[in-house]
């Protein structure tokens, strides 16, 4: 069973003008979740104030590329959503608790302010800091169907993800897809089409469907199916992960350059993808167990993201929601000349 498999949009966001295309694309969003009107509004005041303290206050001081706001649509135990992040790289936040106070509003906007933000949104989340700029998260999701919905989703689990194409691409070559094992056990796969583009993307659409159909006996059996699946296609790079928090414990293998690593407190830890091509060449597949210890975080990216990112920016980054962290590797690591993908999954402790 499906439980996620949603590419991000991306609105940059450098003067007043694309603010209105960021609360319209929210309200395209919001109407493919099926939010009703209450929760549009909601979503669209959330995304207009956002965007609007990008243009006042978020402007990049040396010149980098300016903010900008990522919507996706979420799906989750019998529930629809949208989450937005928006991120810049201004002056930041020297007092974050004050901004979120009523009356320490940007000006001017309906919201306001990032307290009004937080009232609206089902979850909230934000890091700031003098000279690093600010990524605020918001979610609005409906309530469940049913009063008892069925879990599509492992409790001890909770998920973060961006997926963009490179910037003037429509087509993007990169997809993931969240997915739950009969066994209850959640995976994850991050494909990658060599190149960029519609043939890229067919390749990793291709890889998607092959990993999310039933019958694999074992996640390598899974990327060894996958790796069959894409003879016909330019081939990818593949990456797949098995996550069982309750144990404390990650099955993760790859083909290619989708990496995959453990950032807890004693460091980060890299985890082993093989050299190859799915659909091409891969002498070996092969799949290998790690250690996941409580309130750790899980990184998975396609190589759109430099290797050698670090999440020191911000104090606590890695305590914060998984969205908000890749918002933050998204911003600060992202090559910018490919398509890029990051998945964040952090090992909750115990339910919240």
């Amino acid at each position: 069973m499906i439980a996620g498999a949603m590419k991000s949009v991306r609105v940059v966001v450098e003067d007043s003008s694309q603010v209105g295309e960021a609360r319209r694309t929210a309200a395209a969003l919001a109407g493919e979740a099926s939010l009703g009107d209450e929760l549009s509004g909601r979503l669209a005041l959330v995304v207009v104030e956002a965007a609007t303290n990008i243009v006042r206050h978020g402007q990049p001081v040396d010149g980098a590329e300016a903010g900008g706001v990522v919507l996706r649509l979420l799906s989750e135990d019998g529930r629809t959503g949208v989450e937005m992040l928006a991120f810049d790289r201004g002056r930041g936040i020297a007092d974050v608790g004050a901004a979120m106070q009523d009356g320490y509003s940007t000006g001017g906007t309906r919201g306001g302010g990032l307290g009004a933000i937080a009232r609206l949104s089902s979850r909230f989340d934000m890091v700031s800091a003098p000279g690093a700029g600010t990524i605020v998260l918001s979610q609005i999701w409906t309530s469940p169907a049913s009063p008892f919905p069925r879990r599509a989703a492992d409790p001890l689990l909770e998920i973060g993800a961006i997926c963009l194409p490179i910037r003037g691409e429509r087509s993007n070559g990169d997809a993931w897809v969240m997915a739950m094992t009969p066994e209850g056990t959640t995976q994850i796969l991050i494909a990658d089409g060599l190149g960029h583009g519609q043939f890229a993307e067919e390749a990793s659409s291709s890889a998607v469907r092959s990993f999310v159909e039933p019958g694999a006996a074992s996640l390598t059996d899974a990327l060894g199916r996958i790796h069959a699946a894409l003879r016909t296609t330019r081939g990818a790079a593949v990456s797949g992960a098995r996550f069982d928090p309750a144990r404390g414990q990650i099955e993760f293998g790859g083909i290619g350059n989708v990496a995959g690593c453990i950032v807890a407190d004693r460091g980060i830890r890299s985890m082993v993808s093989h050299n190859g091509t799915a659909g091409a060449s891969a002498r070996r597949i092969a799949t290998f167990s790690y250690e996941w210890p409580e309130n750790s975080v899980a990184v998975m990216h396609s190589d759109g993201l430099a290797s050698h990112w670090k999440l020191d920016r911000f104090p606590g980054l890695s305590r914060r929601h998984p969205s908000v962290i890749a918002g933050v590797l998204y911003r600060d690591w992202a090559r910018g000349r490919d398509d890029v993908t990051v998945v964040v999954c952090r090992r909750r402790a115990e339910l919240s």
